[in-house]
């Protein structure tokens, strides 16, 4: 599970110095892919929490298949960073617009800014989200809610004002949410877990009730998926993340990103209502305890 830092427990999280996660810019800009250079060319491509982490590796690939790409996150110099990024590297530069998914005002403004300049929107990912470890008995109700707020309603925000601006143009639409490897449950993150589960089935709901609008609606899950994020683990998590699936090892970004334009390109077209999940088996091995093991549950080196 990949977590991102948009959510802190009350009181914060204290900073530590970590070895470097997850890739370079150069190296998001040639690391090597199944994806034909012109497979996005003209499309246009919304993605949330695009400037870091596994979005940063999908506004990555997307502008390198010739996407006109939207990032929109809540930070305006983590988006900069990117756009500056990506156009040094690929020569194409996104657009960008500081924004929160928690309100639906905010959304409003930011596809109708992205229909104003590009005319359309071909595909929509929902990759914004944050969580923190914690066991649930100690969940903060202001904390729940934050998770809640901006993983499940955030998400529905954007999917159902996106579909809205579809249907009144007599438009197609896809959809990618990134969610979770939620089937087994998710001790410690219970709070991502509900979260998670109800874009996974919202999902399937809205697959079927937005096709005859030809709107396709699909999730990705990820597993453990090294990005930059992992500075906020410990170190003790970080030492046996791999040992979560049959794999053993970690996942990157780029596994994640691949995925995606699978789903958002032509090969995705007869996809919809499904959740491809990228966690090396995961789902049907480990359990992950990112907050450490319980001392009931710590034998037999569970992971």
């Amino acid at each position: 599970m990949n977590v991102h830092v948009d959510v802190e427990p009350e009181g914060g999280a204290k900073s530590v110095e970590r070895p470097r996660f997850g890739f370079t810019d150069a190296e998001l800009a040639t690391h090597p892919t199944v994806y034909r250079d012109d497979l996005l060319l003209g499309k246009t491509v919304v993605i949330s929490g695009g400037a870091t982490g596994m979005g940063k590796a999908m506004a990555f690939l997307a502008s390198r298949l010739g996407a006109n790409v939207v990032m929109c996150a809540r930070t305006a110099e983590k988006l900069t960073a990117t756009q500056d990024a990506i156009e040094q590297h690929v020569g194409r530069r996104p657009m960008a617009v500081p924004m929160s998914i928690r309100d639906p005002d905010q959304v409003e403004m930011m596809l109708d800014a992205v229909l104003a300049e590009y005319g359309q929107i071909d595909t929509l990912i929902n990759n914004a989200g944050g969580q923190f470890p914690q066991n649930a008995i100690d969940f903060s109700r202001k904390g729940w809610l934050a998770v809640m707020d901006l993983n499940l309603n955030g998400t529905w925000w954007m999917m159902q004002e996106t579909a809205k601006r579809w249907v009144a143009a007599g438009a197609a639409g896809n959809i990618v949410n990134i969610v979770a490897t939620v089937e087994r449950g998710m001790p410690q993150s219970a709070h991502c877990c509900a979260a998670r589960s109800g874009v996974i089935y919202l999902s399937k709901t809205l697959s079927t009730e937005w096709a005859p609008h030809n709107i396709r609606v699909n999730c990705v899950a990820p597993g453990i998926v090294e990005t930059e994020g992992f500075a906020v683990y410990p170190d003790e998590a970080l030492t046996r993340f791999h040992l979560a699936n049959p794999m053993q090892k970690r996942g990157d970004a780029w596994d994640v990103a691949e995925a995606v334009i699978y789903l958002a390109a032509p090969s995705g077209k007869f996809i919809t209502g499904e959740v491809v999940t990228v966690d090396g088996g995961q789902n049907q091995w480990g359990v992950n305890w990112p907050a450490g093991i319980p001392d009931y549950f710590n034998i037999g080196g569970a992971a």
